[in-house]
């Protein structure tokens, strides 16, 4: 799973914009938006989901699920608590 704003985290890693993260991923900008504006766990069907995950991991960026542990070497942000810091 993914959220909106681990979906805008990456982007941000990547420099890249919705438009080109619709197109890396095979995916409409609307599709893209929707998914971005989730405040928590993106809800979209699979198949959009497993589309953005596989083109942010394709570009280089490492989705750390909650409470999981990074297994990449390179370099990458955590959000430790929702509200900011502990």
């Amino acid at each position: 799973m993914i959220t909106g704003p681990q979906m805008r985290a990456a982007r941000a890693l990547l420099g890249i914009d919705q438009r080109q993260l619709a197109e890396l991923a095979g995916l409409s900008l609307p599709t893209v938006q929707r998914m971005e504006s989730a405040e928590d766990v993106v809800r979209c069907n699979v198949d959009s989901m497993m589309r953005v995950v596989e083109a942010l991991q394709a570009a280089g960026v490492e989705l750390i699920g909650e409470d999981a542990p990074s297994t990449g070497t390179g370099r990458g942000v955590r959000l430790l608590h929702k509200g900011g810091t502990r």
